[in-house]
C-alpha cells in the first residue's frame, strides 16, 4: 500500500491512475475500508448541508432570494465542490503523500527532504505557511464542533418555537458528554461511523432528489455562466456570500490527513460513488426548495424534511454532527502528536487508546483545552449563524496554505517543471484566494475568533521551537567533548558499580550534562553506559530495521541514536527491547535512567525577545514529566539538576 500511493503522488495528474495498479475487483475489505473513510473522513463535509445553503440566503450577510441568485449561488456551490474538492483534492493533493501519510505536516515533510535546493528565505516561508495551516487547524478543531451540532439541534426549531430556549443547553450538553468520553477512545463506535454516515448520506440525496424532481429547472445551476453572471451583478455583496458558498467545501483537508488511515482508493470512491452525488442533490434539492418557498430559507435544510420525520431527522442529523466532531478531535490530537514529535509544541502524555490501531490516541490536555473554547464559542455566539464567519476563514486560509506548500513540493520533490506546475495551482489559488476574501469581511461577525486562536497557537509553537534552539545552543557550547571525557575516564581509573546507566540528551554530540554532573557528585559510574539521543525523522514513521544505531565508544560506553516518525511515540521500553536484540543486553532490575532537569532563567543574551523568553520558561515548566512520556519506569529514574540562561 505505501509503494502504491508513493507511485500516486509522483504521477500527481491523472485521475484513476491509481485503479490501474491494483489491476482486481472490489472484495469486502476494500468496501469496508472504503465504508470506513466513508464515515470518518466525510463527517465534516458531510454535515455541511445543515447551514451552507442558509448562511447565503438568511441572516446578516444573505442575498436576496430569486431565481437568478438561486441558480447563481447553486452553480458556485457545484463548482467549489467539482473544482477544489474533487480536482483538487482527490485528483491532485491527495497523490501527494509522507510515506503514505497525508495532512500539511506531511506536505511539509516532504518539502524538508528537499530543503537543500530552497534558499534560506524559501525554506523559512514554506516552514511559516504550514505553521499557520497547523494553527488554523487547531481553530477550525474548536469551531466544527460547535457548528455542527449547533445546526443539527436548530432543527429543534423548526419543528416547534417552544424549542428555542432547549437549542443552546442541549448543543452544550451534547459536546460536554462528546469530550468526556474522549479518553475511551474511537476503537469500539469507529465501527459503527461508516453505515451511519452511510445512512445520512442517503437521507439527504433521497430528501434533495424528491425536491429536484418537482423542480428540475435547477439542473440549469450546473452551467457556469450563472456563477459568472452572479458576481456580475453583485459584485462585492457576492464575494461576501461566496464566504458563505465554501461552508460547502469545510472538511477537505480532513480528506486529506485521513489519506494515511485509509489510502487513496477508499478516500477517492467514498467521495465520487456516494459522498459528492449525495451532497449535489441535497444542495440542488435546497436551491429547488427555495424556488418554490422562499420563505424556507429560514432553515432550507430542514425545510426539505417531511413534518413528520422532523423529529427523527434532527437524531440523525445530530448522530452525523457529532461523528463529525470526532473526526475532528480525533485530528486535532493527531496534529498535537505531530507538532510535539517536530518540536512545535511541549511534551505531553499521549495515551493509545486501541492496541490494533496507532492512531487512536488522546491527549487530555488538548482535549480539555478544546472542550472548554467549543462550549465558550457557542455560549458566545448562540446561534450557527454567528459561528459561520469564524469557520469559513479558517478553512480558507488552510486551503491557501495547502495549495502553496503543493506547489513548493511539486516543483522540489517532484521536479515538475514551472509550466507544468504553474497551471495547476493558479487555478487552485483562482477559487481560494476569493473565498478567503469573502471570509475577510467576515471577521467582525466572528472571523476575529479564529484568527486570535490560530495567531495564539502560532506563537506558542514558534516560541517552543526558537526557545529549544536557543536552549540547544546554549547546551552545546557548554559540552565537554566525549573523547576528552573518555579519556580522563581511563586515566583517572574511575570505580565501576554493577548494573547499566542510561544518560538521555537531545544531541548525540559531546558529553550530556546529566552524565557529567554525576560523575562530579557520585565518583562512580556502572559498568555500562549507555547515552541515548532520540530524533524525529522528516517522515510519519520509521521501518524497525532503522530504528536504532548503536556505537560502541569503548571503556563500556555506548551511544544510541533513535529514531522515530513524526507520527509516533517514542518508547524508551521498545528501544532498550531493540538493543537487546542487537546485542546489547541490559538487565532491567539493574538499569538506571538519568535525566538532565533544567532549570531556565530569561535573564540570558540570547535573541529572543524577553516576552517569548518568559513564555519559553512557563511552557518548559509545565512540560509533560519524561518519565511518563517516554515510558520509563519511575522507580529507576534519577533526575540531575542543572541552571540555564537563555
Amino acid at each position: 500500500m505505501q509503494d502504491e500511493k508513493q507511485g500516486e503522488g509522483a504521477g500527481g495528474v491523472v485521475p484513476g491512475q491509481c485503479e490501474g495498479q491494483g489491476g482486481g475487483s472490489l472484495d469486502r475489505q476494500t468496501l469496508a475500508i472504503t465504508l470506513a473513510a466513508l464515515g470518518v473522513v466525510f463527517g465534516d463535509i458531510g454535515t455541511s448541508p445543515l447551514y451552507a445553503v442558509r448562511e447565503c440566503f438568511h441572516g446578516k450577510h444573505a442575498i436576496a432570494i430569486s431565481p437568478e441568485t438561486i441558480l447563481g449561488v447553486l452553480s458556485l456551490i457545484f463548482w467549489s465542490l467539482t473544482v477544489v474538492v474533487t480536482i483538487k483534492y482527490v485528483g491532485f493533493v491527495t497523490r501527494i503523500d509522507n510515506r503514505g501519510e497525508g495532512g500539511i505536516f506531511a506536505l511539509l515533510g516532504q518539502a524538508q527532504a528537499h530543503m537543500a535546493r530552497l534558499g534560506s528565505k524559501t525554506r523559512s516561508a514554506v516552514v511559516l505557511l504550514a505553521l499557520i495551516g497547523a494553527s488554523l487547524l487547531f481553530g477550525e478543531g474548536i469551531i466544527t464542533p460547535a457548528i455542527s451540532v449547533l445546526s443539527a439541534v436548530e432543527g429543534l426549531s423548526v419543528a416547534t418555537t417552544a424549542a428555542d430556549p432547549l437549542v443552546v443547553p442541549l448543543t452544550v450538553l451534547i459536546l460536554l458528554g462528546l469530550f468526556l468520553v474522549q479518553h475511551r477512545g474511537t476503537a469500539r463506535i469507529g465501527s459503527v461511523f461508516g453505515p451511519i454516515m452511510l445512512t445520512w448520506f442517503v437521507v439527504i440525496a433521497v430528501l434533495g432528489f424528491r425536491q429536484v424532481l418537482a423542480s428540475p429547472e435547477i439542473f440549469r445551476a450546473v452551467n457556469p455562466l450563472y456563477a459568472i453572471d452572479f458576481f456580475a451583478v453583485h459584485r462585492w455583496h457576492g464575494i461576501v456570500v461566496l464566504g458563505s458558498v465554501v461552508l460547502v467545501i469545510t472538511g477537505s483537508e480532513a480528506l486529506y490527513a485521513g489519506l494515511g488511515h485509509f489510502g487513496y482508493r477508499a478516500i477517492s470512491r467514498s467521495w465520487i460513488c456516494i459522498a459528492y452525488p449525495a451532497l449535489l442533490l441535497n444542495y440542488l434539492g435546497q436551491g429547488a426548495l427555495l424556488l418554490n418557498q422562499p420563505e424556507a430559507a429560514s432553515n432550507p435544510f430542514y425545510g426539505l424534511v417531511p413534518h413528520a420525520l422532523l423529529y427523527p431527522m434532527v437524531g440523525l442529523a445530530a448522530t452525523a454532527t457529532v461523528i463529525a466532531s470526532q473526526a475532528l478531535i480525533s485530528g486535532v490530537f493527531s496534529l498535537s502528536q505531530q507538532a510535539i514529535q517536530l518540536g512545535y509544541c511541549p511534551r505531553m502524555r499521549i495515551i493509545h487508546t486501541s492496541p490494533e490501531k496507532e492512531g487512536q490516541i488522546y491527549i487530555a490536555g488538548v482535549n480539555y483545552t478544546i472542550m472548554i473554547l467549543c462550549i465558550a464559542v457557542v455560549l458566545m455566539f448562540k446561534e450557527s449563524s454567528g459561528l459561520a464567519g469564524a469557520y469559513g476563514i479558517a478553512v480558507t486560509l488552510t486551503m491557501t496554505m495547502t495549495s502553496l506548500l503543493y506547489f513548493v513540493v511539486v516543483r522540489r520533490a517532484y521536479d515538475w517543471p514551472a509550466w507544468k506546475a504553474l497551471p495547476v495551482v493558479v487555478l487552485f489559488l483562482c477559487f481560494d484566494i476569493p473565498n478567503v476574501s469573502g471570509n475577510l469581511m467576515k471577521i467582525p461577525d466572528g472571523g476575529w475568533f479564529t484568527l486570535l486562536v490560530a495567531a495564539c497557537v502560532l506563537v506558542l509553537m514558534k516560541t517552543w521551537k526558537d526557545g529549544r534552539k536557543q536552549l540547544s545552543q546554549a547546551m552545546l557550547e557548554k559540552r565537554f567533548p566525549i573523547e576528552l571525557f573518555l579519556e580522563d575516564v581511563a586515566v583517572h581509573d574511575v570505580k565501576r558499580v554493577y548494573g547499566t546507566a542510561v544518560f538521555m540528551t537531545v544531541s548525540p554530540e559531546g558529553t550530556p550534562g546529566a552524565l557529567l554532573h554525576h560523575i562530579k557528585h557520585n565518583h562512580v559510574l556502572h559498568k555500562n553506559v549507555l547515552i541515548l539521543s532520540i530524533q524525529t525523522s522528516d517522515i510519519p514513521s520509521v521501518a524497525a530495521c532503522d530504528r536504532l544505531k548503536i556505537e560502541n565508544l569503548g571503556h563500556g560506553f555506548y551511544r544510541l541514536v533513535a529514531a522515530y516518525g513524526y507520527m509516533e511515540t517514542p518508547s524508551i521500553p521498545e528501544i532498550m527491547g531493540i538493543a537487546a536484540r542487537m546485542g546489547l543486553k541490559t538487565d532491567p532490575a539493574t538499569t538506571t535512567y538519568y535525566l538532565g532537569r533544567e532549570t531556565l532563567l530569561a535573564t540570558g543574551t540570547s535573541k529572543m525577545m524577553g516576552w517569548r523568553k518568559r513564555l519559553f520558561v512557563f511552557m518548559a515548566r509545565n512540560a509533560s514529566n519524561p518519565t511518563s512520556y517516554f515510558g520509563m519506569p519511575p522507580n529507576r529514574v534519577v533526575e540531575l539538576g542543572a541552571q540555564i540562561e537563555l
